[in-house]
């Protein structure tokens, strides 16, 4: 691992250029370690990649295509469930540090400190999830995946309140939905361990969604907009799929994401369904 970074954008862009998964992660916890104690400028002297380094598997399909998740009842869906949410933890170590990356240098120094924080929990998340694939005789890269998150962060690539609107606020939102039902399933097969780190990135997400809202409150008030109207804006322009209730308002409240803001998106959704 090249230690030889002299600010945060090339640090950043050491992580997001990466290609070995379980060498992603390492260096996202270096970089976050060398922030932590001073040693990177807040500067931004490299660009981002189009595209983050990835290794040759998974085989990327479309979303379309992925075979439909089902409850962890045996050991090939239990090992689909982990495979799935790891893969979902990669991706989220490369959108923290490239919002980083790519938008830093318009930020306050804080914006920074928050995603690093974020970054250094995705790695960690990532890591124990490889570790339970792995005590399941499985591997990361073991089965497809796609490839959706990405196409979120290349729309969002030059517009920062839309990035936080559609991956922080309604990308990891939606897992605060989805995450206590999969710690259940793994409680109720007898999979203590694998429930033990869901419950962990549960709990660490709810924070993850409540940086993302914070600095998007914050470039609303900048620019003097109702953050909840143009969050909606965003949302309709730039989010390709829907919003799907039941919603963890308790979850999404804690993390300081009202109900007012997302309900009216997911009821248009459902009227527009109805008369169809």
């Amino acid at each position: 691992m090249d230690q030889a970074w002299d600010n945060i954008s090339i640090a950043a862009c050491a992580v997001l250029n990466c290609e070995k998964a379980s060498e992603k992660a390492a260096t996202a916890r270096a970089v976050a370690t060398r922030w932590r104690a001073g040693d990177l400028l807040h500067a931004f002297t490299e660009k981002p990649p189009e595209r983050p380094g990835r290794p040759a598997l998974p085989n990327l399909i479309a979303p379309s295509e992925m075979p439909r998740r089902r409850k962890a009842g045996n050991d090939n869906n239990r090992r689909a469930l982990l495979h799935a949410v790891a893969h979902i933890e990669l991706n989220a170590i490369d959108l923290a540090f490239d919002i980083i990356a790519r938008f830093g240098n318009i930020m306050p120094k804080g914006f920074t400190d928050d995603w690093i924080g974020v970054g250094d929990d995705e790695a960690r998340h990532f890591s124990l999830l490889n570790s339970r694939l792995k005590a399941a005789q499985s591997f990361y890269g073991d089965l497809p995946a796609h490839d959706g998150l990405w196409q979120s962060a290349m729309e969002t690539a030059k517009n920062l309140p839309a990035r936080l609107a559609v991956v922080p606020m309604v990308l990891e939102a939606r897992g605060l939905d989805v995450t206590p039902g999969m710690i259940k399933q793994f409680e109720s097969v007898g999979d203590p361990l694998s429930a033990e780190v869901l419950q962990t990135i549960y709990q660490d997400e709810i924070g993850h969604v409540r940086v993302g809202t914070q600095w998007f409150k914050f470039l609303a008030d900048k620019v003097n907009k109702d953050p909840e109207i143009w969050f909606q804006e965003l949302v309709r322009k730039y989010f390709h799929g829907h919003l799907k209730p039941p919603f963890n308002t308790a979850a999404r409240g804690n993390a300081g994401l009202p109900s007012e803001y997302y309900e009216p998106l997911a009821a248009k959704k459902h009227t527009a369904k109805a008369k169809t």
